[in-house]
């Protein structure tokens, strides 16, 4: 059995394919799939051209018509395409299915962003809990991963006797895997929830907000640290602790993985320990990127996703950044048609709906520092308050 969960992508080229049901509309199809886009550049790929199909549901055998089967398969040989990346998660039999059709390597949605997570992965523990995740997608989808599967492995020294399928040991050995990534995983969550319980009374903070919305900028501008940041998705992976002071008050801050719209199940689970700093925090801080087109979406992303983790009720500082980047059309005195979100300025965006999600709800840039001040204030102010409710023997301090 070939003993690695890693996707084999030679080139650098791909299109993507994109459903589009009843309940959606041609410009939310093209908003998912500019973020497949950007995954996609993430991991390596450039994309050459997007396609899409309008489904009342997917078809059972290659998940899009023949039609557009057809199309997509005289395009990558026109144009020499390497991968065909689907923005839904694909059944093990459409996935093979389009391989065999259009010769060339599917990826989905999920399997692209395991795929990321593996690259982005650095420590011991990351990469754990990254190859559980692909390996718990992986079993599945074990015929359509190695050609010699379907062949009849014959003769003595096989558990199963002769004729037992290369497929059935390679489920076995797949099985055993995850077991053992498991009990490992098991470990560490041991190891990291004696870490929490240790780090005594300071109140816990957390970082939260979709991916790549500059949440390692602002760890980074608290703690004077540098964690690492890039513009690009799941840059972090491991949850980064550090002990921040904001005049007289000590607290804990942690910079956990970014949410993102259809995150993989086997990801939520395999990332259990990393989340439970989420889990466990006092305080979390939702950092919005207000100058993304899409932010409204990403804002209600992790909102349900805090509520599927089990952290919706907990108090919350909502942070739009990125306010220098910011961007509006402003329509013309004539114009009398409605406004959307694209002609909203800042401050209509302040002064409308906005403000009244969250209390505090706060608008900085962390790039040129601006209102920081006022963020560090809110977040001093609120871990005391709450220091001061838990531990009221302590108030002598402030």
């Amino acid at each position: 059995m070939k003993e690695t969960t890693s996707t084999s992508i030679p080139t650098h080229t791909c299109v993507l394919m994109g459903l589009i049901n009843k309940l959606q509309d041609d410009g939310a199809a093209k908003e998912y799939l500019d973020e497949l886009a950007f995954l996609a550049e993430t991991y390596g790929l450039e994309t050459k051209k997007i396609f899409t199909q309008k489904l009342e549901k997917p078809d059972k055998a290659t998940f899009i018509g023949k039609g557009k089967v057809a199309e997509i398969k005289s395009f990558i040989l026109e144009n020499k395409i390497d991968v065909v990346i689907f923005d839904d998660e694909l059944s093990p039999s459409q996935q093979r299915n389009l391989e065999k059709e259009l010769g060339k390597k599917i990826l989905d949605r999920t399997t692209l962003i395991l795929e990321i997570f593996e690259q982005r992965a650095q420590t011991a523990h990351a990469k754990t809990q990254v190859q559980l995740a692909q390996y718990q997608y992986m079993l599945p989808r074990l015929t359509g991963m190695w050609t010699h599967l379907e062949r009849q492995r014959g003769g003595t020294g096989t558990r199963g006797g002769a004729g037992e399928k290369e497929i059935e040991t390679d489920r076995r050995t797949v099985r055993d895997k995850i077991a053992l990534l498991k009990e490992r995983l098991k470990e560490i969550d041991k190891q990291m929830a004696t870490q929490r319980k240790n780090r005594g009374e300071l109140i816990r903070v957390a970082l939260v907000g979709y991916t790549n919305v500059g949440k390692s900028t602002i760890m980074n501008l608290l703690s004077k640290s540098t964690v690492f940041a890039e513009n690009k998705l799941f840059a972090t992976l491991d949850t980064t602790v550090r002990k921040v002071t904001i005049d007289n008050v000590f607290f804990l801050l942690s910079d956990t993985v970014g949410f993102i719209r259809k995150l993989p199940t086997e990801l939520v689970e395999s990332f259990k320990s990393t989340l439970d700093e989420v889990r466990e925090a006092d305080i979390l801080i939702h950092i919005v990127d207000i100058s993304h087109k899409n932010f409204e979406d990403h804002l209600n992303v992790v909102k349900q996703t805090l509520q599927d983790i089990g952290a919706g009720d907990k108090p919350v500082i909502l942070v739009f950044n990125k306010i220098d980047a910011f961007t509006y059309i402003k329509k013309d005195d004539d114009d009398l048609t409605p406004s959307t979100r694209e002609n909203l300025s800042l401050e209509d965006i302040k002064n409308t709906w906005m403000k009244s999600l969250n209390n505090p709800c706060l608008f900085i840039s962390a790039q040129t520092k601006e209102n920081i001040e006022e963020f560090k204030r809110t977040v001093y102010d609120l871990v005391k308050e709450m220091h001061i409710k838990r531990y009221p023997y302590h108030n002598l301090l402030y």
